[in-house]
C-alpha cells in the first residue's frame, strides 16, 4: 500500500501571493490583455501598387514621401508611365513668421509652418482624395547671440515636420480601401 506524504502548509499570505501569480498568468495567456484593443501600429497596406507623382514632385516633403512609399513597398514610376494612381502635390511651402519682439522691436520667438496640400486620383481621374492641406507648426525661441546654433535648431524642426506631413500622408493614402 503506497504512503501518501502531506504537503507542508504554508503560511496563508504566501498562498494567496501563489494564487494571485496563478489568476494573473491566467489572465495573459488567455488573451485578457489583447481585450483592450490595444495593438501595435501595423506597416500599412494599399489598395495599389503602383503611384506616379504629378507637379512639384522635387519638393522636400515630396522627396521624402517618395522614399517612404518605397519603403512601404510601392512603386513610384515617373514621367508618364501607367500607374495605378496619381498623386498631385498641389503645394509645399515653408513660412517662417516672427510672433514675439522685444520693446526694441528685436526677435524673439519664431513661428516655422510647413504647408503641404495634394491630391490622389486614380489613373482614369477618379477622386480618392481631394485637395488637402497639411499645415504644421513649430515655435522657435531666438538670440540673436547664438545664431548659428537656432539656423541648425530651425532646420531641425523643418526635417521634424516633414517626416510628420509624411507619416500623415502615407496614413490618408492607406485609408484608401478601393480603386
Amino acid at each position: 500500500m503506497p504512503t501518501h506524504r502531506a504537503l507542508p502548509s504554508s503560511p496563508p499570505a504566501t498562498r494567496r501571493r501563489a494564487l494571485l501569480q496563478l489568476a494573473a498568468g491566467a489572465v495573459v495567456l488567455t488573451g485578457g490583455v489583447a481585450g483592450c484593443g490595444f495593438k501595435l501600429r501595423q506597416a500599412p497596406t494599399f489598395a495599389f501598387k503602383t503611384v506616379r507623382f504629378a507637379s512639384a514632385a522635387s519638393t522636400p516633403v515630396a522627396y521624402e514621401l517618395r522614399k517612404a512609399l518605397l519603403t512601404n513597398g510601392l512603386q513610384v514610376v515617373s514621367g508618364a508611365a501607367p500607374a495605378d494612381v496619381v498623386l498631385t502635390v498641389v503645394a509645399d511651402q515653408r513660412e517662417r513668421i516672427a510672433v514675439g519682439q522685444t520693446a526694441a522691436g528685436q526677435v524673439r520667438e519664431l513661428q516655422l509652418r510647413t504647408r503641404f496640400t495634394f491630391r490622389l486620383r486614380t489613373a482614369m481621374d477618379k477622386e480618392l482624395i481631394e485637395d488637402t492641406e497639411l499645415l504644421l507648426e513649430r515655435d522657435l525661441s531666438f538670440n540673436e547671440t547664438v545664431v548659428l546654433s537656432k539656423a541648425a535648431e530651425e532646420e531641425l524642426l523643418y526635417r521634424d515636420m516633414v517626416s510628420d506631413a509624411v507619416q500623415q500622408v502615407v496614413r490618408r493614402m492607406a485609408a484608401v480601401k478601393s480603386l
